[in-house]
Formats: structure tokens, C-alpha cells, sequence
């Protein structure tokens, strides 16, 4: 096949997706554009091993991959327009670039709490560094936010000797993606290593730290009128899709396409979006999820690789790949969380093999008697044994249907 496609995002899908091509035989030109001045790497380890090392973990192989991918590399240029027929992505250096086919990987960006202009946010290399820096002096660390960012950070700080307290509004931090039960048992891994986890208030105000004209420590004060150490302040509350770069330009005819939307690039279960030659994957992506049909953002690793060679088999007409169940893991504490499926799905929670307070737990999520997701801490071998079941199932299903 040849052609050209543009690809508007390089990290893990967009480069997932440029690989997918050329494993399928794609012979057009491809061109992969990036905001980032970076390679590809991996976010995931930002908030985990970068803290302590400072190396990115690359995504490429090695240099030579670059090469042997055959695509134009625009690195360290944003996409700040896009028009159809025939589809143009414009560029912020004044560049156009034009394809048969684009796929849209632009991924998502931390949300932001205005009234806290000093504080950090976790998503890119560079944010990564400026934490790192800031980390190397801080003492206490307060976190915004005790989902899976906040704890994998609050994990890494309190491994660097730093006094950490967690503060999230939620009476159950992580119960909306586990339940309240599984949430809650995840929860005592913070009080098990020192971290305090605060719940049920937010942070009404921040005072940072200072040297000039007197050294002060930092201090936050929460909802409840409660004051607390914080020399750095980190906000972990979610992300927003970025989506709203692609519209046409000033200058241009044209309105935004009814497929671009605050929640995410609409597509349908193939990645495609309702303009014929365009996809979209990744966490900018709002798509059916495999096991509901409910239209969804997921923000995992697998979800970016697996709508990329969905995207790409669509593209090249190369046989689809096999549908699997969302699957998400995290290291916290020296601990590995693995949830696979849909929790959302179920009437009933069952713990298979060790317990809530237990190092180490395996629990099944059912609905009337019949597995929809499976949720492990520190089990990989059984919870792999119940996700392979699970994809088995979900094939199954889509026979039939």
C-alpha cells in the first residue's frame, strides 16, 4: 500500500501506530510529529524510576529504529490547526503538511488548579525534570490528588526520604476505578510506608516555601481549616484531551468537525473518526470500550498500542487484532497493582486468594456469576491466568454478537 499518512502525536501511539505501518507493509511516506523536541520515551516511568535515576526510559529500541522506521521526524512542532479536503495539519512554524490519511495521537494534558500557579504537574520529560530538581530540596511534599499519579509519586518521594501527605476529596480515593472496597484496601499501602492520606478535604491554600528575606518552610492549609508542612506542592487531579488544536485556523473556512469534542477525538470501534481518512488512539481518543460499547477515554498503555495496530489494520486492510479486556498496572510501595476488564460492570466482588490486608490479593469482579475483571496486588501469576480468561470470554462474546 502506498499513500501518505501524517501522524500527530509521537509518543506511544503515535509511535506504535508509525510502527504498525511498516510491520504491515506500508510502503508510503509517513510524517510523525511531535511537541516535544524529544524521542519518544516512556511516560509511565516518569513518576517512578526517572525520580531516582533521572534517565528517561526510551520507547525506540535504539537510534538506528529512527531510521529503519523510514518517516519524516517533525520534532519540537505543534499542531495548532487541522483542515480536511484534503486533510492538512497546520503547524505553529507556519508548515503545512498534507496526507491521505491522518491519525490523530495527541494524547492529553494535566488538568490545572489556577489558584496554585506554583504548584507541579506530572506528564512530560521536562515536567519530570523540574520535579526532580525541586524534589532534591523539598522535605515535605503535599500531593493534589490520591489516584494512581498522586500515589506512584507520593511512592517515589517517600523512597527519597521526603515527608509525604496525600489530600483528595473523595471519601475513598480510587473507588470510582475499583470500587470502594479494593480502593480501600490500596489505600493502607500509604499508611504502611509513612505516607499520610488525607481524605474527604482539598487544599484551600498554599504558601510556598521562601529563603528571601527569611528562610520559612512551606504550608498548606486544607477545607477543613487543617495546616500542614508542604514545601512543594505537586496537583494530580486527571487530564484533559487535547483536542482543541484541531480546528481550522484564522484565516480558514471551515468549523471544527463534530467528531472534536472536550471529551475527546469521537471515533467508533475501528478508531475512525466520521471524516472519512481520519483516526484517533490514544488518551486523546473517545471511543466504545471493548466490553460495554460505552464510549470511553483510556489513559493506558495498552489501550495506545492496541488502538494503534486496530487503526493501522483498518488503514492497510492487514487482518484486526485480536480484542483483549483494559488492562492497567502501577508500582506503588514496591507493590504491583494489576486491573484488567471492566469493575464497572459488576453486582459482586470476590476475594480468590489472600486478603485485604494481606501483602498480596487477587480479586474477581462478576456480574450474575461471570468474571468482568480481575484486580491483583502483587499476583501477577494468577491475575494473569484470570486476564487471558477474561480476553477469551470478551472473544467469544463478539463471535456471537
Amino acid at each position: 500500500m502506498t499513500g501518505s499518512v501524517a501522524i500527530v502525536g509521537a509518543s506511544l501511539a503515535g509511535l506504535s501506530a508509525l510502527r504498525a505501518l511498516r510491520a504491515c507493509g506500508f510502503r508510503g511516506h509517513i510524517t510523525l510529529i511531535g511537541e516535544e523536541p524529544h524521542l519518544p520515551y516512556d511516560r509511565p516511568a516518569l513518576s517512578k524510576e526517572f525520580l531516582h535515576s533521572g534517565e528517561p526510559l526510551p520507547l525506540l529500541e535504539d537510534h538506528s529504529e529512527a531510521t529503519e522506521l523510514d518517516a519524516e521526524w517533525l520534532l519540537g512542532r505543534r499542531a495548532i490547526g487541522l483542515t480536511t479536503c484534503p486533510h492538512t495539519i497546520h503547524l505553529d512554524d507556519g508548515r503545512t503538511i498534507t496526507a491521505d490519511t491522518v491519525i490523530l495521537a495527541t494524547g492529553a494534558r494535566p488538568r490545572r488548579l489556577s489558584a496554585f500557579p506554583e504548584a507541579h504537574y506530572l506528564r512530560s520529560l521536562d515536567d519530570a525534570r523540574l520535579l526532580r530538581e525541586t524534589l532534591a530540596g523539598t522535605t515535605h511534599l503535599a500531593v493534589a490528588g490520591a489516584g494512581f499519579i498522586g500515589a506512584e509519586i507520593a511512592s517515589s518521594a517517600q523512597a527519597m526520604g521526603i515527608q509525604v501527605t496525600l489530600v483528595d476529596p473523595a471519601a475513598i480515593p480510587g473507588a470510582h476505578a475499583l470500587g470502594p472496597v479494593v480502593a480501600a484496601a490500596c489505600n493502607t499501602l500509604h499508611a504502611r510506608h509513612g505516607v499520610q492520606l488525607l481524605t474527604g478535604v482539598s487544599i484551600a491554600t498554599h504558601i510556598p516555601a521562601t529563603t528571601e528575606p527569611v528562610a520559612a518552610p512551606g504550608m498548606v492549609r486544607l477545607t477543613d481549616g487543617t495546616t500542614l508542612r508542604a514545601d512543594t506542592l505537586l496537583v494530580g487531579i486527571g487530564s484533559t484531551p487535547n483536542t482543541e488544536w484541531a480546528v481550522p485556523p484564522a484565516g480558514h473556512h471551515g468549523t471544527p468537525e463534530s467528531w472534536c469534542t472536550a471529551t475527546g477525538f469521537a471515533t467508533d470501534s475501528l478508531c475512525r473518526t466520521t471524516t472519512p481518512g481520519i483516526y484517533a488512539i490514544g488518551d486523546c481518543a473517545h471511543s466504545p470500550d471493548p466490553l460495554t460499547a460505552h464510549p470511553t477515554r483510556t489513559e493506558h498503555w495498552t489501550a495506545a498500542t492496541t488502538q494503534a495496530r486496530l487503526a493501522v489494520a483498518v488503514i492497510t486492510g492487514a487482518p484486526a487484532p485480536a480484542p483483549t479486556a483494559p488492562y492497567f498496572w502501577s508500582r506503588q510501595y514496591g507493590k504491583l497493582l494489576q486491573l484488567a476488564g471492566n469493575p464497572h460492570a459488576a453486582n459482586d466482588v470476590r476475594l480468590i486468594d489472600g486478603s485485604y490486608d494481606a501483602p498480596s490479593c487477587t480479586v474477581l469482579y462478576e456480574r450474575a456469576g461471570v468474571p468482568v475483571a480481575v484486580f491483583a496486588l502483587d499476583n501477577p501469576r494468577l491475575f494473569t491466568r484470570h486476564r487471558k480468561q477474561l480476553d477469551r470470554t470478551l472473544r467469544s462474546d463478539l463471535e456471537i454478537a
